[in-house]
């Protein structure tokens, strides 16, 4: 009798097995992108693109590639990566780098790009429908984020250039709309920009806001229920008189330059006038207060717009700079709400930071790098990235619970969509078996149920 000795167990390595699927828990994302009716939308819109006798679908490439893309696939080569990752997703061979290295024909025009958006926009409010209470509008209103990206490049592409931050690369407008603390967030703007972009230019915030628009339903594309967040970036005269010009009268929640005059009147403010700044919960903010302005800092911007400031207890240890003062670092924003305490509306424009996140997670979904040469081919990555946003979002959203639906997907891949499974096709029927010690099988399962009741689209 031999003892086995070591660490690990010994065990026999053999060919031949049958029936196992890795990446299982993609199913997720399919079915939302077949009960949204994605599908059926991206392949409707890219038909004049199909070639007679053609043998793929432009639709189907592109969302294959979408799918690999939220599975944490990543352009190399002649798509290599993200082929090998979206034929775990679905039966059947793929040949996406017809479609993914820009060589598809008529694929770097405006007019695809259009067909694209206009896709998107129309399943958007069908999926906003099908998520009722937990749709981002739920409130009565919407909440858009705009913000730069960074994207730095490693080798000479078309329009990358020497960055603000000394870096180089290209420097993206993105917008995302705000599912709020119980949710994450989904994009409905990328314009791509070179890395010399300017942070401030009002011409793409209002590019951006005005793609961001068209992305949303229809009663949301006007009208003070649609608030449009940046950082001091947007802080412009002609976005803020783009924003709330005749016909448009969106509302806004927009940081701003502290410029001598701001400093000036902060400086006369008296002790009584500062509000305690306050948390989410209601709960009064240590060491924070906030106080509006008023006069001539107002000249020469939009009517009814009001300037708050607010100064807060620098963290240990941080530099102050030349426009705070007495100690206290110095922020301000403006906004054209009128029926709220300005506290409130502080904490509603420092939520704005939820941003942050959502650009952390699309650096996790292909905007690491734009892998790509030409300008135009790496704007159709970013529609591709955009989609695979969309159904990470989507799908929390019609089919997770509780905490389950703010993963972000780094964790949504390693908790739902790693999970291997057993393919056993019985009845002419297939099924998938999870394995049962996976810990997070019952909320694959229950998700997989949810979005299964959902009504197919018509």
């Amino acid at each position: 009798m031999r003892k086995s000795s070591g660490s690990y167990p010994r065990v026999r390595v053999e060919g031949g097995g049958r029936g196992v699927v890795s990446q299982s828990g993609a199913v997720l994302l399919v079915e939302t992108a077949r009960k949204s009716g994605l599908d059926a939308a991206i392949s409707t819109a890219l038909a004049p693109w199909r070639k007679a006798r053609a043998v793929h679908d432009p639709g189907k490439i592109l969302l294959d590639v979408a799918l690999a893309v939220a599975l944490g696939g990543e352009l190399s080569g002649r798509c290599r990566d993200a082929a090998g990752r979206a034929d775990r997703v679905r039966a059947g061979g793929l040949r996406s780098d017809c479609l993914a290295t820009g060589r598809h024909p008529g694929f770097g025009w405006p007019r695809a790009l259009a067909a694209i958006r206009r896709a998107r926009a129309e399943v958007r409010e069908r999926v906003w429908k099908l998520a009722d209470e937990a749709a981002p509008d739920t409130g009565g209103e919407v909440v858009v984020d705009i913000d730069g990206v960074l994207v730095l490049a490693h080798s000479e592409k078309q329009d990358a250039a020497k960055t603000w931050k000394k870096t180089f690369g290209h420097h993206p407008l993105f917008a995302f709309v705000d599912h709020g603390p119980g949710g994450s967030g989904e994009p409905v703007a990328g314009l791509l920009r070179p890395g010399n972009a300017g942070s401030n230019p009002a011409a793409d915030h209002i590019e951006a806001a005005r793609t961001s628009l068209a992305q949303l339903p229809k009663k949301y594309r006007r009208g003070r229920r649609t608030l449009i967040r940046t950082d001091s970036a947007g802080g412009t005269h002609d976005f803020l008189n783009w924003l709330t010009a005749r016909g448009r009268w969106l509302s806004y929640s927009v940081g701003m330059t502290i410029t001598d005059q701001v400093h000036q009147a902060v400086l006369k403010i008296l002790g009584a006038v500062w509000t305690p700044a306050v948390e989410p919960g209601g709960e009064v903010r240590d060491g924070a207060w906030v106080a509006e302005l008023a006069g001539d800092v107002l000249t020469g911007w939009p009517k009814g717009m009001r300037l708050i400031v607010r100064k807060e207890r620098p963290h240990p240890g941080a530099q102050l700079r030349f426009t705070d003062a007495d100690g206290m670092r110095l922020t301000c924003f403006a906004t054209n709400t009128t029926r709220a305490p300005i506290a409130h509306l502080e904490l509603r424009y420092r939520q704005r930071a939820r941003a942050e996140d959502r650009i952390r997670a699309a650096r996790d979904t292909g905007l690491r790098n734009l892998p790509l040469h030409q300008t135009a081919q790496n704007q159709i990555w970013l529609e591709i990235v955009q989609l695979a946003l969309d159904l990470l979002a989507w799908m929390p959203m019609l089919a997770l619970t509780g905490t389950a639906r703010r993963w972000e997907p780094k964790r949504m891949r390693l908790r739902l969509f790693s999970a291997a499974a057993q393919l056993v096709t019985t009845g002419r029927r297939s099924y998938l078996r999870l394995a049962r010690h996976w810990p997070w099988t019952d909320v694959i399962t229950s998700a997989f149920a949810r979005l299964h009741a959902l009504p197919n689209p018509g």
